[in-house]
């Protein structure tokens, strides 16, 4: 969705054969922010499936355990955060040791591609992403396995069934705010303040220690150079899932839609849905009329869908 801004600032991609195998599949959606965050989504869009599957396809990132992500840093280079365990999900943990060869080689991958593509932003001569950023939902199927890497504030729900054999949605990631506890403890700890706008009393944003920009209002992203040093991180939460023959479909989208309907409307909206392709519109008409219904006197467009 884009409203007055006027530019479009989201990107997508889904890439079918990743890494020349049939079974794997890499899909990704990339909300920008900030004067050049159009840009920034289309070049992570381009190149984190390019880093990912390059490491998948070395030895090295195969070999390198997820544990050495931890501490100042490891052999390999990579700022390693001492909030990490604060931050890390108990599911994560679990999922560890349910599939301690899959999850942690994947993880690796993940953590080690999200840092390199932060790094290659921060130098690229074109693109100022000082005060630009985006987030990041991306998702890699192969065989029956999922691994999401989650950046930020899109989400990503699964449409499964119950015992009961309804269909109900099961949210996949969390959204990185900084309303979360552990994000804002690692947010202040370095200096980062936190507080809501007047208008907003209920968006929670990151702001510079002395001066009041530029208010993100999430924990996590791409770029955002300027809070890097005051808690914003670019280390995105890595989990896995295993697909059972009750899992249906997954839905990767921005805040647009998570802003205005709740996973379980999303659900029941593209199950209705006989293609992707129209899914994919009635999910973006859907998200769009809840928009002209909760802001009517706000001019919103319906941006791609895919």
């Amino acid at each position: 969705m884009q409203g007055k801004k006027g530019v479009n600032q989201d990107a997508m991609i889904v890439w079918e054969n990743f890494c020349s195998r049939d079974d794997t599949i890499f899909c990704g959606v990339f909300d920008g922010h900030g004067p050049y965050g159009h840009l920034v989504a289309k070049r992570v869009r381009d190149l984190l499936p390019v880093k990912l599957g390059a490491d998948m396809g070395t030895d090295k990132g195969r070999e390198t355990p997820a544990s050495n992500m931890e501490g100042n840093t490891n052999e390999v280079g990579l700022p390693v955060n001492p909030e990490r365990k604060e931050t890390t999900t108990s599911v994560a943990a679990e999922q560890d040791r349910e599939y301690p060869e899959i999850f942690t080689t994947f993880r690796t991958s993940f953590l080690r591609a999200f840092h390199i593509m932060d790094r290659d932003l921060k130098l690229h001569k074109n693109i100022d992403c000082f005060f630009s950023g985006t987030t990041a939902v991306a998702v890699l199927k192969q065989g029956h396995n999922l691994i999401i890497g989650n950046l930020g504030d899109s989400r990503a729900i699964l449409g499964t069934r119950n015992e009961d054999g309804q269909l109900i949605a099961v949210q996949l990631t969390v959204d990185l705010k900084p309303n979360i506890p552990s994000e804002a403890q690692r947010i202040r700890q370095r200096r980062g303040r936190i507080f809501a706008l007047p208008e907003e009393p209920e968006v929670a944003r990151v702001w510079l220690p002395k001066y009041n920009s530029p208010g993100l209002a999430m924990a996590r992203a791409f770029g955002d150079f300027c809070l890097k040093e005051y808690g914003l991180i670019s280390m995105p939460e890595v989990s896995c899932h295993r697909v059972t023959e009750k899992d249906e479909f997954i839905v990767l989208a921005t805040d647009g839609v998570w802003d205005v309907l709740s996973n379980t409307e999303v659900v029941s909206i593209i199950s209705r849905a006989t293609s992707r392709a129209s899914a994919a519109r009635f999910l973006v008409e859907s998200a769009n009329r809840a928009w002209r219904t909760s802001c009517p006197t706000e001019h919103w467009s319906i941006c791609r869908c895919g």
